[in-house]
């Protein structure tokens, strides 16, 4: 017989999760695994809300398994590291994003992309090696291989760094994949939400021109003045779009809405390179004649792996990056679930854990 989540492992944990496909949180106990030679254990302070949270939780991908507990953008102070830990010390700022494992012996964890391993293990909502179900940082406390923790620089705030897990590996591992990061580089970013805000500044720190592509013309000033854009573009202006064709060197689309790809195709230069970092439910129309007619590329990308995750939070550091960020309490999170459904949050929010989550 399967042990209950509460007895499954020694060590006592508690956190909000997710019952059924209504998606509503409630305070839920379980358990997390005793501190193995290579973990390390670490005390959650804050963990951001990304919108693959929501989708999870209400199993609109068609994978999720209950009770869930969401969370892949999760920071704190280490409390605990196991005997073969070496990166590691008590005290230190850490953070585990959106992966908790892998094979480590195929080709893509040997080249340190540990995200496109077959056999990769999410934070929440999947099998772990030992086959208990793993649990993420809407939670207390927080056990992972030490390959799988991040250091946070001390001058990065933990509760808008937090994002960067997600939100900022997505659009700077395509960016420096793709070469998107040579000065003097012009690069569009689709959409400005929770990864687009993230994507203009990472393209600002790296010395590019960026044009933001939105739906909303009222988000231009906040695009210009506040994130530092260079220029903004309605997607939805005939005229503006046919002002701006084949301007971009390269484009980052982070929309996860159904949208058409043809306007974004005609922006790009000859060789230019369309990145897709959103995941629409349904697929969406690729016409095939503009790309041959410019040698043009439409591609995709999944977070990063571990040492371009580390490396990325460093460079955060070294330039100040961090998302923008709405702080909440742990009994807000279903409320704050309506509103990020609603794209009603400027761009991130992020829970309060370590002052605001009760055990019942």
């Amino acid at each position: 017989m399967a042990k209950s989540p509460e007895q499954e492992h020694p060590t006592k944990a508690f956190g909000w999760a997710a019952k059924d496909t209504s998606g509503v949180l409630f305070p839920f106990k379980f358990s997390r695994r005793a501190t193995g030679e290579k973990d390390v254990r670490f005390k959650v302070l804050y963990c951001g809300i990304c919108h693959s949270d929501l989708h999870s939780l209400k199993n609109e991908w068609g994978f999720s398994t209950y009770p869930l507990v969401p969370g892949h953008e999760i920071v704190g102070i280490v409390t605990e590291v196991g005997s073969k830990v070496e990166k590691f010390k008590v005290g230190d700022k850490v953070g585990v994003g959106c992966m908790v494992g892998a094979c480590h012996f195929c080709d893509d964890c040997d080249n340190d992309l540990e995200n496109y391993c077959p056999k990769m293990i999410f934070t929440y909502g999947a099998t772990y090696h030992d086959g208990t179900t793993t649990y993420g940082g809407y939670s207390d406390v927080m056990v992972s291989e030490e390959r799988y923790v991040v250091r946070f620089p001390d001058n990065l705030p933990l509760d808008a760094g937090a994002p960067l897990l997600c939100a900022g590996i997505t659009v700077y591992s395509p960016m420096q994949h793709f070469g998107f990061t040579k000065p003097g580089m012009h690069i569009g970013v689709v959409g400005l939400g929770g990864l687009g805000h993230v994507a203009v500044k990472f393209a600002k720190a790296f010395g590019v021109k960026v044009t933001v592509i939105s739906t909303s013309p009222n988000k231009l000033e906040e695009a210009i003045d506040h994130l530092g854009a260079d220029s903004f573009l309605v997607s939805r202006d005939p005229d503006q779009i046919q002002a701006a064709l084949g301007t971009m060197d390269g484009i980052i689309d982070t929309v996860s809405a159904v949208h058409p790809l043809l306007p974004l195709i005609g922006l790009l230069k000859s060789q230019g390179k369309l990145v897709m970092v959103g995941a629409p439910d349904r697929p969406l129309e690729l016409p095939v004649f503009p790309l041959l007619m410019g040698r043009k590329i439409v591609a995709g990308s999944c977070i990063g792996g571990m040492k371009e995750t580390q490396e990325m939070i460093d460079f955060a550091g070294k330039h100040n990056i961090t998302a923008e960020v709405e702080v909440i309490s742990m009994d807000y999170v279903n409320t704050a679930m309506e509103r990020l459904e609603k794209n009603d949050v400027r761009y991130r929010f992020v829970i309060d854990i370590g002052n605001t989550l009760k055990a019942a």
